[in-house]
């Protein structure tokens, strides 16, 4: 208790007490400043439900993106564990090189790719034709989704990549010789032995890449600010 009461104090006063605190605030009227707080109960709760339809376009975004972004950054960052747990001269360094956009901060981050969606993909789409290139990235509701997306897939695989490859690692080779031994092919001893044996990092993946997409922000405002007409407006944005 001597060594877990510090830590326990901390977590107390910056974590659960603000919690509970935001819980009881609420369900209440106050202006933050004034003496004098009215409980109301539901009602604001009600006014952003039945009554406030950005609120809503923002929590449907918030879904529709968060699905999107689980999925894709997963499925990314599981992909490149793969291939740079193999036998490769530069993994090392294409590790760092796929880690790194983790490390820059997400409204420089969203700085940057918007200067790629708006003059870089526009010039490569004058000189090369291709359609893909030319669509109007930041500028309609559809591709400003899906340009959000790709930027927080590019931000987050890295960082779960690191955590799939110590995963990876940690799958005892074994299990693996036994099973190719057996006649299991790679699809086979991806799928019934290794992805069983990494459940738990993946389980972890998931809940990370859930929570960074709820409380997604900073790429929000530097890439769209909620727009176009706040199509791409987040919760945590429109809050």
């Amino acid at each position: 208790s001597v060594f877990v009461g510090p830590a326990l104090v901390c977590f107390a006063l910056i974590v659960a007490v603000p919690f509970l605190l935001s819980v009881y605030y609420s369900f209440t009227e106050w202006n933050g400043i004034s003496a004098g707080i009215e409980w109301v109960g539901l009602d604001n709760f009600r006014q952003i439900v039945l009554h406030d339809s950005d609120f809503r376009h923002a929590f449907w975004f918030t879904i529709r993106f968060s699905v999107a972004s689980v999925v894709l950054t997963n499925a990314l960052g599981f992909a490149l564990a793969l291939l740079l747990t193999q036998a490769l001269k530069t993994r090392m360094v294409l590790r760092t090189a796929f880690f790194l956009p983790n490390v820059i901060g997400g409204l420089l981050l969203g700085f940057i790719w918007q200067f790629i969606f708006v003059k870089v993909f526009a010039t490569l789409g004058e000189h090369t034709g291709i359609g893909f290139f030319q669509l109007p990235w930041l500028g309609d509701a559809p591709t400003a989704f899906w340009g959000i997306v790709i930027v927080s897939v590019w931000q987050g695989a890295g960082y779960l990549m690191v955590i799939y490859i110590a995963a990876l690692n940690n799958v005892p080779k074994e299990l693996t010789e036994a099973a190719r031994i057996d006649g299991a092919g790679r699809l086979t001893l991806l799928r019934s032995v290794t992805v069983p044996l990494i459940m738990p990092a993946v389980t972890v993946c998931l809940f990370l890449t859930i929570s960074w997409a709820f409380k997604m922000f900073d790429l929000n405002v530097s890439l769209t600010k909620g727009g176009p007409f706040n199509s791409t407006e987040s919760v945590a944005l429109n809050i």
